[in-house]
């Protein structure tokens, strides 16, 4: 039952896109319902399309440092981390577990990873964002588990 996190590779990718549309598609039925149809439809006209080019933009940029947790011999999860070196700080820009290994410690393993990484690049913070809704939960639990302190912030929307 073991995680190994080891770097990405080519062959890692169609995985790590997979599983990344998979993980987050309750996060985006729950902003749908939260911000409503016409608002989430006005911010994301096509989540899957957006989120394969984010994803598959992060796999692509040589300033990005990705990497994915391995468990049982299959592609679990994996993280994307932007150095910035001016503000002395790496930020976990995308962290996702596929759904049949979340609840496993992947998460946590790939979160602690990625401080542990950003610190070895001679950062003095570490940052990860997620949303405050119930979709996210999971996410924010697995932050707080591996020793990153929460910043509440709440952002407005109105439909016009």
């Amino acid at each position: 039952m073991g995680i190994e996190i080891r770097d990405f590779r080519d062959g890692d990718r169609e995985a790590v896109l997979e599983l990344s549309l998979l993980a987050w598609e309750p996060v985006h039925d729950s902003l749908r319902r939260v911000l409503g149809a016409r608002i989430y439809d006005r911010m994301i006209p096509d989540w899957r399309m957006s989120q394969h080019a984010e994803v598959g933009g992060a796999l692509d940029d040589a300033d990005t440092t990705v990497r994915v947790a391995v468990r049982n011999g299959e592609v679990a999860g994996f993280y994307a981390v932007v150095v910035r070196p001016k503000d002395d700080s790496g930020e976990v820009t995308l962290l996702a577990v596929h759904p049949a290994h979340q609840r496993v410690g992947a998460g946590e393993a790939l979160a602690r990873h990625a401080v542990d990484w950003i610190r070895a690049q001679g950062m003095g913070m570490a940052v990860i964002e997620t949303g405050g809704d119930e979709a996210h939960a999971g996410a924010r639990r697995t932050y707080e588990k591996a020793g990153l302190t929460p910043l509440p912030v709440v952002r407005y929307f109105q439909d016009l």
